[in-house]
């Protein structure tokens, strides 16, 4: 079971391909708040529902000097085809080792209708400039998590 990462742990270094197979890393995003998002699966209801709350707000993150990377363990090619279905505007990023998951504590043993399983926990990590862990949110919900988000962070939405 991986660690959780607490507010003002260093972030975890990675580098993962996106949907189009560039490398995309942490470092890349230095100077700017990084708001990174773990999910289970693409073309699933919960993860299409993030996703598109993600992308439905993406301005609004960006204007308020956030940029947003999604990771779940999907391949590229899929993570490709998620885009395209639902007209994603996020970053989407593949971890199909798990080893970042595991980094960021979002990857272990979960309930799942009443049983215990193992695998990628619904979470979301904020990164200030530096890459220090500004938020650490672990089991959140995929419908109405961006809102609290925005709330969270005062980040205005008008």
């Amino acid at each position: 079971m991986s660690e959780r990462l607490q507010p003002g742990d260093t972030a975890p270094a990675f580098t993962l391909p996106d949907a189009d197979g560039n490398e995309v890393s942490l470092a890349g995003h230095l100077g700017r708040k990084v708001i990174v998002y773990f999910y289970p699966a693409a073309l699933t209801p919960g993860c299409t529902k993030q996703a598109c709350d993600f992308t439905d707000n993406l301005e609004v993150f960006s204007g308020a000097g956030y940029d947003v990377i999604g990771i779940s363990p999907d391949k590229p090619e899929k993570l490709g085809r998620f885009r395209e279905a639902e007209d994603l505007k996020v970053t989407l990023l593949s971890d199909p080792e798990k080893k970042v998951l595991e980094a960021y504590g979002a990857f272990g043993e979960k309930k799942l209708y009443g049983k215990t399983v193992t695998g990628v926990i619904r979470s979301t990590v904020v990164v200030d400039e530096q890459g220090k862990v500004e938020h650490a949110l672990y089991n959140v919900k995929a419908t109405g998590h961006v809102a609290k988000l925005l709330r969270d962070l005062k980040v205005a939405t008008d």
